[in-house]
């Protein structure tokens, strides 16, 4: 028997297969490659042939798929993951999760959290003074595109083993249901299909605001791509102190199709990124935000 985070990578693959979300165009190529580059073409199709033959998927040809919708598939499909695997890390994580995509809930906001729940109180003052709107800006505002939240926990939950907390003290504990705070942001995803030009750089920006208007604890910041360019993958992997780490659809098809197909220094690049622990496998990723 397969271990479930094995058996869930493989149906986020067949997902992306059967959602037409990674395909080929009518000319061979692959939906998450630069079409101008040989290398992007070459890293994502051998990555494609690599699954096809060990999991034996289907991938479909379509017409031309716009780069929005993938994306909003993308992260649809990751979110799904995350809900295969992350809630049943009860024994490392216990808790009652939720995992949610903001994108298609507009009932939730970041201020929805304990830890940015001012951001709701600055942004209703902005939009009453356009001098204040002007010198803050809109910074502060993060829509991160996947989130996992943790209710708040009832004192008899807290007091079930031994008896923890009364009336006297733990007064103001963001895990208090009684305290009536909101729920607590554990992690924000940022899910990129592709990295062309800056728009991956958003990630970064959406978690240094992240880092600098929370009050109370860091939730993770984490982000999952699809690209097949290590340079790509470097110029927002490389660094610390913003994003935790970067996480890959095919991690272990990317590094052997980078060996049969790339370039010397894609191979480097690649092995730096890993090695640093920088980029990780999707699979990955439940576990890490057990921490």
């Amino acid at each position: 028997m397969d271990a479930l985070i094995a058996n869930a990578r493989v149906h986020f693959h067949e997902r992306l297969f059967e959602t037409n979300t990674v395909a080929l165009t009518k000319v061979g190529i692959v939906s998450n490659a630069d079409t101008s580059s040989r290398a992007s073409k070459a890293i994502s199709g051998r990555i494609v042939d690599i699954i096809v033959e060990e999991k034996h998927h289907r991938v479909n040809i379509v017409d031309k798929i716009s780069g929005q919708t993938l994306g909003k598939q993308f992260e649809l499909l990751t979110m799904e993951f995350l809900q295969e695997t992350f809630p049943y890390l009860q024994n490392l994580c216990p808790g009652q999760w939720s995992v949610l995509q903001l994108g298609n809930n507009n009932r939730l906001k970041t201020s929805d959290f304990e830890q940015y729940e001012h951001l709701a109180y600055l942004s209703a003052l902005t939009a009453e003074n356009a001098q204040l709107a002007a010198a803050l800006g809109n910074d502060y505002l993060v829509a991160p595109d996947v989130v996992i939240y943790r209710e708040l926990y009832e004192d008899k939950e807290i007091n079930s083993v031994h008896y923890i907390v009364d009336d006297s003290v733990g007064k103001m504990a963001d895990i208090r249901k009684s305290n009536g705070g909101k729920p607590l942001l554990h992690a924000s995803v940022s899910a990129k299909f592709t990295m062309r030009s800056d728009r991956a750089q958003n990630s970064r920006t959406e978690a240094l605001n992240l880092i600098r208007n929370r009050k109370g604890h860091l939730p993770h910041i984490v982000v999952v791509t699809a690209e097949p360019m290590p340079n790509r993958l470097a110029s927002l992997a490389l660094g610390t102190g913003d994003i935790d780490c970067v996480y890959h659809f095919a991690l272990y098809e990317l590094i052997r199709a980078v060996r049969e197909v790339g370039s010397e220094d894609a191979v480097e690049t690649l092995g730096t990124l890993v090695q640093g622990k920088r980029l990780k496998d999707i699979s990955d990723l439940p576990l890490d935000l057990a921490v």
